[in-house]
C-alpha cells in the first residue's frame, strides 16, 4: 500500500503543469509534431519515460532519468577517481557519501535540463524543432525560464527521494519502479489506437490494418517478450571448486557456479547510445553549413539505426571492461583457495574469465542490438506508430522485464520470510504453512 500511493503521488506529478504554460496551444503542438516522423518519434520516446509529463509540460516533465544519467556518471568516476574508489570500498559510509555526490550532480543536471526545456517551450525552432502556430507561454521570457527550471528540478528531486522512500519501506527498487510506472502509463493508449485502426481498416500510413495484423502483432510481442526474458536471465555458469575447510565436525568443500550474465550491461548501452545521439541534429540544425547532414540522423531512418547500433555494440563492451574485473576475481579465488576445474589459478583464470565474457557479452550485444532496433523497423516497415511499436523492444521492455521479475523476486523473499509457499514455481498463492 505504500509503494502504491507513492505511485500515485508521482502520476499526480506528472500531470501538474508548470505555471505559465497554455496548455491547449502546448496540446495543439504535440498534436502537430506527431505528424513530423524524426521529431514525433523523439519526443514521443522521451515523453514516455516521463510518463506523459513532458506532454504537459508538467512538474515531473524531467522525470527520474536525471538520477539515472547522475548515477551512470558516477559508476564510471568510481573506477577512474581513486578518492572515489576508497569511499567505495569503506563501507556503507562510503556508499552513503557516493550518494550524497549523485545527489548534487543530478540537481546540476536537472539545472541544464531544465533550462533547456523551458527555453525550448518559449521558442522551439532554438533547439531545431518547428515552429508552433501559436505561443506555448503566456509571458516568455528570462523569468518564465528561471522559475520553471527551479520547478522542473524540485520536481525531480521529489521523485528521486519518493524512489528512496519506496526502496526504504516499499517492495522493489523505488526508481525502477518509477520509471516503469510511466513507461506502463502509456500501454492503455497505445493498445486503444491499435483498436481504432483495427476498426477504421487503416494505419496511420493509410495502409489497410485488419484483424490479421492485430493478431500477428500480438504473437509478435509475445514472441519478442519471451525473449527479452531469455536474455535478462541468461547467463554462463562457470564451474568454481571451492576449497574443502573443517567447520565442526562437517567438511565444507564442493562445487559452485559464478554466473556470468548474457546481458551485464543490461539497458545501459540503449541508454548510452541514444543520449549520445541525442546532440547530433541539435548541433547540426543549428550550425547553416552543417544543415543537411542533419537528416541523417533522423529517427526513422537507416543511417540513425546503423550508428545506433554500433554505439550499442561499442558501449555493450565499454560497460563490461568498466564493471566486470577478471583480475580482480581471480584474485580473490586464489585468496580464498577456490579455482576453477582444469583452469591454474591467478592470471590463467583471468584470461579464462576475460575470454568467456567476451564472447558471452558478444551474444549479448548483438541480441540487445537487434532488440533496440526493431521496434524502429516495426515503425517504419509496418508504419505501426511509434507509442505503439514502442513496446516491441527497445528499452521500455527491457525496463518492464528485467523490473517486473526483480519486483516479483522480492515479493517471493517476502512470501517466504513470513512462512506462506512462494508464487513463481506454481504459480499461484497457497495457504499458510501448518
Amino acid at each position: 500500500m505504500f509503494t502504491a500511493l507513492l505511485v500515485v503521488f508521482c502520476r499526480i506529478a506528472a500531470n501538474i503543469p508548470c505555471p505559465g504554460i497554455d496548455t491547449q496551444s502546448l496540446a495543439k503542438y504535440f498534436d502537430k509534431l506527431t505528424t513530423d516522423a524524426a521529431a514525433g518519434q523523439f519526443f514521443q520516446m522521451f515523453d514516455l519515460f516521463s510518463g506523459g509529463a513532458m506532454q504537459h509540460f508538467a512538474i515531473g516533465a524531467l522525470g527520474i532519468m536525471p538520477y539515472i544519467s547522475a548515477s551512470i556518471i558516477m559508476q564510471l568516476l568510481v573506477p577512474v577517481i581513486p578518492s572515489l574508489e576508497k569511499l567505495q570500498r569503506e563501507g556503507d559510509v562510503g556508499r552513503a557519501k557516493i550518494s550524497q555526490y549523485t545527489r548534487y550532480l543530478t540537481i546540476v543536471i536537472c539545472l541544464v535540463q531544465g533550462a533547456m526545456a523551458a527555453i525550448a517551450m518559449t521558442n522551439p525552432s532554438r533547439l531545431g524543432l518547428p515552429a508552433p502556430a501559436a505561443p506555448l507561454v503566456a509571458d516568455a521570457g528570462a523569468g518564465f525560464v528561471i522559475m520553471s527550471t527551479i520547478i522542473l528540478t524540485a520536481g525531480t528531486m521529489i521523485l528521486v527521494w519518493f524512489g528512496e522512500r519506496i526502496t526504504e519501506h516499499g517492495i522493489g527498487n523505488g526508481v525502477s519502479i518509477i520509471i516503469t510506472v510511466n513507461i506502463i502509463e502509456r500501454l492503455p493508449q497505445s493498445l486503444v489506437s491499435l483498436f481504432e485502426m483495427m476498426q477504421s481498416g487503416f494505419s496511420a500510413s493509410g495502409s489497410r490494418f485488419r484483424e490479421v495484423h492485430l493478431l500477428l502483432l500480438f504473437v509478435i510481442f509475445a514472441v519478442v517478450t519471451a525473449f527479452t526474458i531469455l536474455l535478462t536471465q541468461g547467463q554462463r555458469r562457470v564451474p568454481i571448486q571451492m576449497a574443502k575447510r573443517v567447520a565442526g565436525n562437517k567438511l565444507g568443500g564442493g562445487v559452485t557456479y559464478m554466473p556470468l550474465k548474457v546481458n551485464f550491461p543490461g539497458v545501459m548501452p540503449i541508454i548510452f547510445a541514444g543520449a549520445i545521439l541525442i546532440l547530433p541534429p541539435v548541433v547540426l540544425n543549428s550550425v547553416a553549413f552543417l544543415r543537411p547532414l542533419a537528416p541523417y540522423f533522423g529517427h526513422d531512418t537507416y543511417s540513425y539505426m546503423c550508428i545506433y547500433g554500433v554505439l550499442i555494440l561499442a558501449f555493450s563492451y565499454f560497460w563490461v571492461a568498466n564493471m566486470f574485473n577478471p583480475v580482480q576475481i581471480a584474485d580473490n579465488l586464489k585468496k580464498e583457495g577456490n579455482y576453477i576445474p582444469g583452469i591454474r589459478p591467478g592470471k590463467p583464470t583471468a584470461d579464462f574469465l576475460d575470454g568467456t565474457m567476451t564472447r558471452v557479452t558478444f551474444a549479448g550485444a548483438v541480441f540487445l542490438t537487434a532488440l533496440a532496433i526493431f521496434p524502429m523497423l516495426l515503425s517504419k516497415w509496418l508504419k505501426i506508430p511509434f507509442q505503439v511499436s514502442s513496446f516491441f523492444g527497445g528499452t521500455s521492455l527491457l525496463i518492464i522485464v528485467g523490473v517486473t521479475i526483480d519486483t516479483l523476486s522480492q515479493m517471493e523473499s517476502h512470501l517466504a520470510m513470513r512462512n506462506y509457499d512462494g508464487f513463481l514455481n506454481r504459480g499461484r498463492l497457497k495457504g499458510r504453512n501448518g
